[in-house]
């Protein structure tokens, strides 16, 4: 029997977050998304997209998995890429992975059955849809699904710009040709940069559903949310100290998972470490 699930994800940022678009100079820009608001005109909203918050759930979902099965250096590269990065597309004269195949690849591997991926010349369909982060600010109303009191903040109130630095070490013997004092200072550059970010403190909306899934991939990815809401993060410069949230997720539905996906797959490892080293390269 199919299952499907919703689940509401409330997102506070405990850190900037910043999610860019482009580079402008030495700007790098927030991601923006036109709005039409209920008067007919047209707002910029930042927002973190979809594909974003998907990637970082599917990186949770591929080191649960690898802590599950154990396969650290035991997949070929694009095997193992597809499980963390989705894979790629390639030329292959291997036969793609359909029929019978595939139904047993989604009861072995739930990280390829949620999220789908690519491996050899066909891709494979996840049963995840996930939706943009969105902030709870005045021009977003159109985008939000909660009920949210007057007055909100404005994009003004929650976009930010910050600035960086960065030195060249003259004291660097690597950079010192010739160990002049002029030779120091000609490599010696600073540079300033800036990023765009929202500010520590915006509140957001967002959802996962999974549509059409088996009882495993329910499990599976209620662990996975789990796990977003104990390390997850939102948007880029993780290294630097963005994206840190506070997460509270519900779900549509008060029924959980019916298997334990662990012990299911610990018991079916060996099946599943020679699906995995079977397929396309």
């Amino acid at each position: 029997m199919s299952v499907s699930v919703r689940w509401d994800l409330a997102i506070t940022a405990r850190s900037p977050i910043s999610h860019r678009a482009e580079t402008i100079g030495t700007t790098a820009t927030l991601r923006r998304m036109k709005v039409l608001a209920a008067d007919g005109t047209v707002d910029l909203v930042p927002v973190v997209s979809g594909n974003s918050l998907r990637g970082v759930l599917r990186r949770l979902g591929e080191e649960l998995l690898r802590d599950v099965l154990g396969y650290e250096g035991l997949l070929p590269l694009a095997v193992a890429h597809a499980l963390r990065n989705g894979g790629a597309i390639t030329r292959t004269s291997a036969e793609p992975v359909t029929g019978r195949r595939l139904r047993e690849l989604r009861t072995l591997v739930p990280q390829l059955s949620v999220f789908g991926g690519a491996v050899g010349a066909a891709p494979i369909d996840g049963c995840l849809r996930v939706g943009h982060v969105v902030p709870v600010i005045e021009e977003a109303r159109p985008l939000l699904r909660g009920h949210y009191p007057n007055p909100l903040p404005t994009r003004l109130d929650v976009e930010a710009l910050e600035s960086y630095s960065h030195l060249d070490d003259p004291a660097n013997p690597a950079a010192d040709t010739n160990g002049t004092d002029e030779a120091r200072s000609a490599v010696s550059l600073l540079m300033r940069y800036e990023v765009e970010t929202i500010t520590a403190g915006t509140r957001f909306e967002s959802w996962v559903h999974l549509d059409r899934g088996s009882d495993l991939d329910h499990a599976f990815l209620a662990d996975v949310l789990a796990e977003y809401v104990r390390r997850g993060w939102l948007g880029g410069r993780v290294g630097i100290g963005h994206g840190d949230v506070a997460t509270t997720i519900t779900a549509d539905s008060a029924t959980g998972p019916g298997v334990d996906w662990r012990a299911h797959l610990i018991a079916r490892r060996d099946a599943a470490l020679a699906l995995l080293q079977s397929l396309p390269a």
